[in-house]
């Protein structure tokens, strides 16, 4: 570690930058919602790294040991609530592990799993994702004296959420398996709810929805193929 390194993470955090000598693991494949992360992190005085499969994260927590995790519940190589429970287990035990999906019903499985709590996407007040991480910290780790709750809100750059969508189509292009499909219209809900695209988000529940009563999503997928592309066409700004 430099001496950079070592000052950012042994500093003592302030009331303005209650998470400083923090670090974050973002275990996240959409861009979007990393970037939230991303601004997130950085107005709170934690440092963060990313990684965007389970397979990364794996790598990433068998060189360094993070204070932090967030963990996305759906990757494209399994389920974040596997990483949750391995990490909850193991000894020493990350000082905070939270899960974060755009589905609110995950939350009772990232708990399960041995999640100290869950944050829903989108993520953008920075009041709530301080709030997350300090709740969980032993008062040794918090702040001194009194702070003021931030009514911040983060709004990342739209060029993101196209970098989402080009994934999506990208995997869409390779394989239409089964599998895949259930990690598309996953991955598409939970960037369309972060960038609070509502068109998108209802085409990726006419989808699920074809799939679940069993009728092949022809229609639904044209559809929401459709949609991307016009959105990938549009100016960089959609």
């Amino acid at each position: 570690m430099d001496n950079l390194s070592s000052l950012l993470t042994t500093r003592a955090p302030t009331a303005q930058r209650p998470l400083l000598g923090l670090t974050v693991l973002v275990v996240e494949d959409s861009r979007f919602a990393c970037e939230a992360m991303r601004m997130l992190c950085l107005r709170s005085g934690a440092r963060i790294r990313r990684a965007d499969t389970l397979a990364s994260a794996r790598k990433h927590l068998s060189v360094y040991r993070p204070t932090v995790v967030i963990v996305d519940v759906g990757l494209p190589d399994g389920s974040g609530t596997a990483l949750i429970r391995a990490l909850s287990q193991g000894l020493p035990r990350i000082d905070v592990i939270l899960g974060t999906s755009g589905d609110l019903t995950a939350e009772d499985a990232v708990i399960a799993a041995g999640a100290d709590g869950f944050v829903a996407k989108p993520m953008a007040s920075l009041a709530a994702f301080q709030a997350a991480i300090l709740m969980h910290l032993p008062p040794d780790r918090q702040p001194p004296g009194p702070r003021m709750v931030s009514r911040d809100r983060v709004e990342p750059d739209l060029l993101a959420y196209r970098d989402d969508l080009s994934h999506a189509a990208d995997v869409l292009d390779h394989d239409d398996s089964p599998q895949t499909l259930d990690y598309v219209t996953q991955f598409l809900s939970g960037v369309a709810t972060s960038a609070k695209d509502a068109d998108m988000q209802d085409a990726v529940c006419r989808v699920i929805a074809q799939r679940a009563a069993g009728v092949a999503p022809t229609t639904g997928l044209r559809d929401l193929g459709r949609m991307v592309r016009t959105r990938l066409s549009a100016a960089p700004g959609l």
